[in-house]
């Protein structure tokens, strides 16, 4: 088991975006058993390549302990109304912000075998699967926060004593 360290907001790699996977070989499949790691930890609702330091697009995801992973996701699909919901990051520990989301969201991608993969939901589902795929466009949710919550954010993150 291989629980990979959190890159912190301010390392470039999260602020890039992440190149597709064009093969599923053994770094790949060593890359999703590292995500799967290092998701399974309590409180962790998802996990980017970029998190962990790598600039390739796959997430994991552990939503009510469904745990599971998609390779070159892309999000196909949000509906409802945006709102504002509560939304932290490992990446900006210890903050937490209403960030502008969909209520529902749909990725499609590809599992380790190559086969076509779908993921959609509602809720914190929904949430994750936007925040995740934000990761790997090298966005992170403080850009969904409105000017005057983004303003408290940055100062929060000043203030913190990881920064």
């Amino acid at each position: 088991m291989t629980v990979r360290s959190i890159r912190l907001f301010g390392d470039p790699v999260l602020k890039s975006v992440s190149a597709p996977i064009n093969e599923i070989d053994d770094g790949v499949r060593a890359l999703v058993r590292d995500l799967l790691d290092t998701v399974e930890l309590p409180g962790r609702a998802g996990v980017a390549a970029p998190q962990i330091g790598v600039g390739l697009r796959a997430f994991s995801y552990n939503i009510d302990g469904d745990i599971g992973y998609v390779i070159n996701p892309v999000l196909a699909e949000v509906s409802g109304e945006p709102e504002a919901i509560g939304e932290g990051c490992l990446s900006v520990p210890g903050l937490w912000h209403d960030a502008i989301r969909y209520p529902r969201a749909k990725v499609v991608g590809i599992d380790l075998d190559g086969n076509e993969l779908v993921l959609e939901g509602e809720g914190l589902l929904a949430q994750a699967l936007q925040h995740e795929t934000d990761h790997l466009d090298g966005i992170l949710y403080l850009e969904r926060l409105s000017p005057e919550e983004r303003r408290v954010a940055m100062r929060e993150i000043r203030e913190s004593d990881w920064f």
